[in-house]
This record gives structure tokens, C-alpha cells and sequence, in this order.
């Protein structure tokens, strides 16, 4: 048997009950007939782009959205079953399921653990009722337990739970709250972001450089409800909420492997490591992105596009599945290897640089190494190069030092 490559799969699943007023993901409700169709299409676009993917196996697979569980389960199983036969799955693949609490039942789980499905990511965001309705959130932190419980009563023990600091009205003491509350239940990985303000959402209208009066697109009882919302935490507050979570965390069992990612020994999420360190991955659905053989390229993120197009190698085709296509330059490539490998607490590796360009990694970036380590913001760690706790609070500006 051949050596093949390493591939990542990432499918999108764009429906959701209501939109949050932070999110700027593609996403958007859909009714039954409309879940119908697009699985339909995804299991078309499947079929199709497996013939790309021979010299390939897959070593993970990521169903996110949008709200994934929102499908009926019969529609998530064919997605699974058609993944599996069309391409070459690892036996021992890390398979990762999106759902939010209030969207799953003990018999879809149960159908999702025979179909595959070894990691379940719940989207909780806060333990705070009342931050959670800030957000724009349909569930109830209680909704969330019984939607924990039932994961973990249908024999799922790889959990993640996502949670979101820096809210609307937070304080550092409910958001301590928070972490306490979910490290009780014991969960095997936490993501734990710290909220940013997109562009185009309800909350850039209130938060952002233009306020809800400006956007002629919402109804005056929406626009009294936005600017009704508390003021985010300040920035010192914020920092706050940061060295806590790390502190707190690191306490409770949860070794930080990423910038905002902790997880129990073990338990470290595959499938986003591959992406920080360069496994190729395949974007299936709306809107998602790929990158495969030096290449990067997303497809359409119009839903009637997506429903109405032909898979099949026509004029279409860039057009429907390989749009922005871009081959990377060695330079890019290498630019990427650093901004992705950075944000892992472990670092980028010297020898893995050589490795994958054939250059000493300081031939190409010694003086602004030099540069970073002067300034205590990068460190070297048995052949590793590595953020310090300073360098994690500017990570952007040090990442932005190796633009070529």
C-alpha cells in the first residue's frame, strides 16, 4: 500500500435556529425542505470531489456550522456514511460534531456515535442566563446541562464545550462563575475565546465605529433592544478575564496547548492542530475552504449557486467549487507555517522547518528572531521556537514580524 498524504475534512453545515448577534459565520435558519436539499447536494458534492482526494487519507473530520445537530439525524448519518465510502478514513480518525444545547436528543446522539461521530463540540458561550441572552444564545444554561447530559449518557467521552469571555456585562466574577460551572462537569477540552467584534453583525451596530441607527435593514424594536445592551468589559477587565482563565484552567486539570485552547491530556483537538501545523484539508459544503496541493480555494457561499450547480468538471466548475484559487509561493507557505505554528504553546520546530523547506529557519527569519527574542517575546525550548506569556498578549504584532 502506498504512503499517502494526510488530509483533514472539514464539512459545513450552514442552517441554524437564530442567528447570534456576534456571529458573522456563514449561517442562516432553513426549513426542512431546504435541509433536505442541501444534503442532497452535499452528498452529490461528496461523491465528486473524492476522485480529487486519492492520494490522500483522511485523518479527521470536522461538521461545523451553523448548527450541524439541526439536520435530522437520518441526514447527518447519510453525510457520515457517504465520507467513509467515498474516501479513505483512517480507522482511528478523530470525527468532531457541532451541537448546540437544545438541538439534541439521546436517540440522534446515539445515531451519531453508530454512524461514527467520536467528539462532540457544544457551543455553551456562558453559564449566565442573562449573558447568554445578550449574545443572542436560544438556550438556557440549564438547556446546556441536559444537552451535556444526554452526550455523555450516549457513551460520548471526548467533550468540548466553547465558551466566550469579554461579553456584554460580563464581569470577571461571572466569568469565573462560568468556568467553574463547566470544569464541575468535567468536559475532556474547553475553547475559551475572547470575544471579537465583526464587521456586518448586530453587535459591530452597537459596539462597533457605526451605531444601530445607521442600518436601514433593522426594525426600530430591534435597534432600541441592540442599544439596550451593557457596555463590554474594558480592556483592563478583559486582560483580567484572560491571566484567569489560563490560571484557572492550568488549576482544574487543563493543560492551555493553544492560545485559547485547553484540553486534559490527550484530549488536545486533531483536527485544529492539523490546520496549525499545515495538514492539507478539503472544505466540503457552502462556502468552505480547501487547501490541497499548494493550493488554496473556497467554495461559492451562495446557497442557490450551491443548490443549482452541476458537479461535474464543466465551465461552472471554478465558479462553484474552486473559487479565489491561489498557488502559494514558497514565501507565503513559509509566512504561514510561522503565523500558524505560533499560536501553539509548543511552538513552531526548527527541524520541521527544514523539513518542509529545506532552509534553515534562520537563514530565513534569523534577524527578526533575534529581534523577538531581545524583546522577551519569543523563546527557544528544546529545538522549538515559542511565544513567552508576553508574547501571547501582542501575539499579532509578533506574528505580523515574519511577513516576508
Amino acid at each position: 500500500m502506498m504512503n499517502k498524504k494526510k488530509l483533514e475534512i472539514y464539512v459545513h453545515i450552514p442552517f441554524c435556529a437564530q442567528k447570534c448577534a456576534y456571529c458573522d459565520f456563514l449561517s442562516f435558519p432553513g426549513n426542512s425542505q431546504m435541509q433536505q436539499e442541501y444534503t442532497d447536494r452535499l452528498l452529490e458534492e461528496i461523491e465528486y470531489q473524492s476522485a480529487y482526494a486519492k492520494e490522500y487519507q483522511v485523518i479527521s473530520i470536522f461538521i461545523g456550522g451553523g448548527t450541524p445537530s439541526i439536520l435530522d439525524f437520518h441526514q447527518m448519518a447519510a453525510v457520515l456514511t457517504a465520507l467513509n465510502r467515498q474516501f479513505d478514513v483512517h480507522p482511528e480518525a478523530e470525527i468532531t460534531l457541532e451541537a448546540n444545547p437544545g438541538t439534541v436528543t439521546c436517540e440522534a446522539l446515539l445515531h451519531y456515535r453508530e454512524a461514527g461521530v467520536n467528539r462532540i463540540s457544544m457551543g455553551l458561550q456562558s453559564a449566565d442566563d442573562k449573558e447568554l441572552k445578550y449574545l443572542g444564545r436560544i438556550h438556557t444554561y440549564d438547556e446546556f446541562l441536559k444537552s451535556f447530559q444526554r452526550v455523555r449518557m450516549a457513551g460520548f467521552d471526548n467533550v468540548n464545550v466553547d465558551l466566550i469571555s469579554a461579553i456584554p456585562g460580563q464581569t470577571v466574577e461571572s466569568w469565573k462563575n462560568t468556568l467553574k460551572k463547566v470544569t464541575m462537569l468535567k468536559p475532556e477540552h474547553i475553547s475559551a475565546y475572547s470575544l471579537i467584534v465583526e464587521e456586518g453583525t448586530p453587535f459591530y451596530d452597537r459596539y462597533g465605529e457605526h451605531v444601530a441607527m445607521d442600518n436601514d435593514s433593522m426594525s426600530r424594536e430591534e435597534r432600541r433592544s441592540l442599544m439596550a445592551l451593557p457596555d463590554l468589559p474594558d480592556e483592563d477587565m478583559e486582560r483580567e478575564m484572560y491571566y484567569l482563565t489560563r490560571v484557572f484552567l492550568n488549576e482544574q486539570g487543563y493543560e492551555r496547548y493553544e492560545i485559547s485552547n485547553y484540553s486534559r491530556p490527550g484530549y488536545e483537538c486533531r483536527h485544529n492542530i492539523g490546520y496549525w501545523t499545515g495538514v492539507e484539508y478539503l472544505g466540503l459544503g457552502l462556502g468552505s475552504s480547501s487547501y490541497m496541493n499548494g493550493c488554496r480555494f473556497h467554495n461559492t457561499a451562495s446557497y442557490q449557486a450551491y443548490k443549482n450547480g452541476r458537479f461535474e468538471k464543466t465551465e461552472d466548475f471554478d465558479q462553484l467549487l474552486r473559487q479565489e484559487f491561489e498557488r502559494l509561493t514558497t514565501e507565503q507557505k513559509m509566512e504561514e507555517y510561522m503565523f500558524l505554528g505560533l499560536r501553539l504553546i509548543e511552538g513552531v520546530s526548527a527541524q520541521g522547518f527544514v523539513s518542509s523547506f529545506g532552509q534553515n529557519i534562520r537563514h530565513v527569519y534569523g534577524p527578526v528572531l533575534d529581534k523577538l527574542e531581545q524583546e522577551k517575546l519569543l523563546e527557544m525550548k528544546d529545538g522549538y521556537y515559542c511565544l513567552t506569556e508576553r508574547g501571547i498578549d501582542i501575539s499579532n504584532y509578533v506574528m505580523s514580524q515574519f511577513l516576508i
